[in-house]
C-alpha cells in the first residue's frame, strides 16, 4: 500500500504553517483596517495589501468580504478573552475585583471594539451582513458574560446577580463608546472604582 512519504509530510507541514500565518495576518489586518477606515473604506483588496498577500490568496481563505470581517472580529475577540483569563488564571479574590472590572472595561476601549462597532453599523444597513454579525455578537456576548462571572466569583443562583454582571458589561460598552470621541480615562477610572464598590456589596 502506498503511503505519504517523509518528504511529502515535511513539505506539507510548512505549507500548513504558512497558510495559518497568512490567515492570521489577514484577520489582524482586517481588524486594523475596519478600526481605522470603517466598513466603506475596508475592502478585501485593502486588507490583502496591508497583510502583504494577494487578493487571490485572501479570497482563498475568505471567499467574501463578510466572511473576512466577521471572522476577523471574532478571532481577535477570542484572543482578547483568552488574554483576559490569563491575567487571572485562578479567578480573582474579592480584593482583586477592581482589577477584573478594569480589565473587562479595557475590552471595550481598544481597536477591536472600534472595529466591532463599525461592523455593527454596517450590519444595520446591510441585510446580508446583519444575521452574521448578530450571531457573532451573541457568541461574543455570552463568552464575555461567562468570563466575567468566573473572574468575579459571582454566584448567579442568587437573585439579581446575573443582572448585576450584565449591567457591568453594558456599562463597559457604554464607556467604550464614550472613549471613541474623547479621552475619557479619568472619568472611566472613577466609574470603575464605583462599580467595584457596588459589586463587592452585591456579590458579597
Amino acid at each position: 500500500m502506498g503511503g505519504v512519504s517523509t518528504a511529502d509530510r515535511a513539505e506539507r507541514v510548512p505549507k500548513q504553517d504558512r497558510s495559518r500565518a497568512t490567515r492570521q495576518r489577514l484577520l489582524e489586518a482586517a481588524v486594523a483596517c475596519l478600526a481605522e477606515h470603517g466598513w466603506a473604506g475596508s475592502t478585501v483588496s485593502v486588507v490583502a495589501e496591508r497583510a502583504g498577500v494577494s487578493r487571490g490568496a485572501a479570497q482563498h481563505h475568505f471567499p467574501t468580504r463578510e466572511d473576512l470581517f466577521t471572522a476577523a472580529v471574532e478571532y481577535v475577540a477570542e484572543e482578547r478573552s483568552t488574554a483576559l483569563r490569563a491575567l487571572f488564571p485562578e479567578g480573582a479574590a474579592a480584593g482583586d475585583r477592581r482589577a477584573v472590572i478594569a480589565a473587562l472595561v479595557d475590552l471595550y476601549t481598544g481597536p477591536v471594539f472600534r472595529a466591532a462597532l463599525h461592523l455593527w453599523v454596517a450590519a444595520s444597513n446591510e441585510e446580508q451582513l446583519r444575521p452574521r454579525v448578530t450571531e457573532l455578537e451573541l457568541r461574543v456576548g455570552r463568552e464575555s458574560h461567562r468570563a466575567a462571572v468566573e473572574l468575579l466569583g459571582a454566584d448567579e443562583s442568587r437573585p439579581g446577580v446575573r443582572e448585576t454582571v450584565q449591567g457591568l458589561l453594558d456599562m463597559a460598552r457604554g464607556l467604550g463608546l464614550a472613549t471613541l470621541l474623547t479621552d475619557d480615562r479619568a472619568r472611566r477610572d472613577r466609574v470603575v472604582s464605583q462599580w467595584a464598590t457596588l459589586l463587592d456589596e452585591a456579590l458579597g
